[in-house]
């Protein structure tokens, strides 16, 4: 298992709390593969937002699933786009470390990952259950 961490901005990033994270769902999910985890700023994430999700935006996450991939490879599991600046401001929105956002915000794409979706009320419910389950065995 590899977990590749493409840090594009200037910030300082916690490369071992993202992979415990990920390792942690992937324990969860009792799967092995590899994930790359891209953290990005606004202008890198709007770009993306716009392009995969018609909104003109910045967003906390993107997951992109290998299971969606023209050219499926099985030790791949997928990608996650992060970025550092929303989660800095959803951190102290919601009162929490960013290192607390960072690895909910992780596990919780790695959930859409393998499989999970939040487009339901009852699907976000059971995501954020997952995610604050999961966080809690997480040393941040």
């Amino acid at each position: 298992m590899a977990i590749e961490i493409a840090n594009q901005t200037r910030s300082n990033i916690n490369r071992s709390l993202i992979e415990r994270a990920v390792k942690k769902v992937l324990k969860f999910a009792k799967q092995e593969g590899n994930v790359s985890v891209v953290i990005v700023g606004d202008a890198a994430m709007q770009k993306l937002n716009k392009l995969y999700r018609s909104k003109n935006k910045p967003t906390d996450v993107l997951s992109f699933s290998e299971a969606d991939s023209q050219f499926p490879d099985n030790t791949f599991i997928g990608e996650i786009v992060i970025d550092w600046l929303q989660i800095k401001r959803q951190a102290k929105i919601l009162k929490h470390s960013a290192a607390w956002e960072l690895a909910f915000i992780v596990i919780h794409g790695m959930l859409h990952l393998i499989g999970y979706e939040d487009e339901t009320k009852r699907g976000a419910l059971e995501m954020e259950r997952l995610g604050n389950n999961l966080i809690k065995k997480i040393t941040i």
